[in-house]
């Protein structure tokens, strides 16, 4: 797998139907993932979205999510740049000239669904997510 770019979508509970729709308008195939299936079967949170991800015949890739517990909603700050793919040299070099003279919200570490994933913003105010994943064999 290639490293691929594309924007993330921030949601206030409605990434379900925002993504679906999504898939309405431009077709292709749509992966949804819940906060309960994802370690938080007992949260209030637990079938709001914690992963989408919609790819479609013309190769767009649009991802989004419910904002997760404990971080609040900002309208107009609703999207971030996430950068994915397996090659972890190559990643984890735009990961550190990224978060450089920026801030970090979550560190570039192994999490629970087995990626390691970091976010932060760019010392332009630039939301990122860098998720890598373990090459395909």
């Amino acid at each position: 797998m290639s490293s691929r770019l594309n924007p993330y979508l921030s949601f206030d509970g409605d990434a379900r139907q925002a993504m679906e729709f999504y898939e309405q308008v431009f077709g292709g195939t749509l992966a949804l993932n819940t906060f309960g299936a994802s370690g938080m079967a007992d949260s209030p949170d637990a079938d709001k979205i914690m992963h989408g991800m919609l790819e479609t015949p013309s190769g767009f890739t649009l991802m989004g999510a419910d904002t997760p517990p404990g971080m609040e909603h900002s309208p107009g700050n609703t999207f971030s740049v996430s950068l994915s793919g397996d090659d972890e040299t190559e990643l984890r070099g735009y990961w550190e000239q990224l978060s450089a003279g920026g801030s970090v919200a979550v560190p570039l570490e192994k999490q629970m669904w087995g990626d390691v994933f970091g976010m932060c913003t760019d010392r332009f105010g630039v939301p990122w997510m860098v998720n890598i994943s373990e090459p395909a064999s």
